[in-house]
């Protein structure tokens, strides 16, 4: 009764076999925090070695794979989950709150938009001789004054 020879020795694992063990062994010895620890370790170095275009291209990468897997349809779905958990966590006057900073945020913009272009405009109506004479009194006089069209008193 010959045994069969599987290209084993008594006792060896595989090398998943033996990962599986170390990885079990380390988890054991180190806990989670361990895990978390090295993985921000390794993104901020990734981070610095490749910059935000790298995040920015393995992400729609991703994007681009799962809506060709699961079509458009599944992104109304996940949204709608999250929506609804949201809702459920934190409220209807979380939606408000948001909503207002929104909305200053919003005026803002369009009132500096608008300062913008009337100081835009100005400047374009402008003559330019005025322009010129505007920066002339700018420019510091030998004296190191600014504007010294006045004579000095001694």
């Amino acid at each position: 009764m010959a045994e069969e020879n599987t290209g084993k020795k008594k006792g060896s694992m595989s090398v998943s076999e033996a990962g599986r063990k170390g990885g079990q062994t380390v988890r054991d010895k180190y806990g989670h925090s361990f895990y978390e620890e090295i993985g921000r370790k390794g993104g901020e170095t990734v981070k610095a070695e490749r910059g935000r275009a790298f995040y920015e291209q393995i992400g729609k990468k991703g994007g681009d794979t799962v809506k060709a897997e699961r079509g458009a349809a599944f992104y109304e779905t996940i949204g709608k989950k999250g929506g609804e958990a949201v809702k459920a966590e934190r409220g209807t006057p979380f939606y408000e709150e948001i909503g207002k900073k929104g909305g200053h945020r919003v005026r803002t913009l369009i009132e500096e938009g608008k300062k913008a272009a009337t100081e835009a405009a100005a400047a374009a109506a402008m003559p330019k001789a005025e322009a010129a004479e505007e920066e002339e009194d700018k420019t510091p006089a030998p004296g190191g004054e600014v504007g010294a069209s006045e004579p000095a008193q001694e």
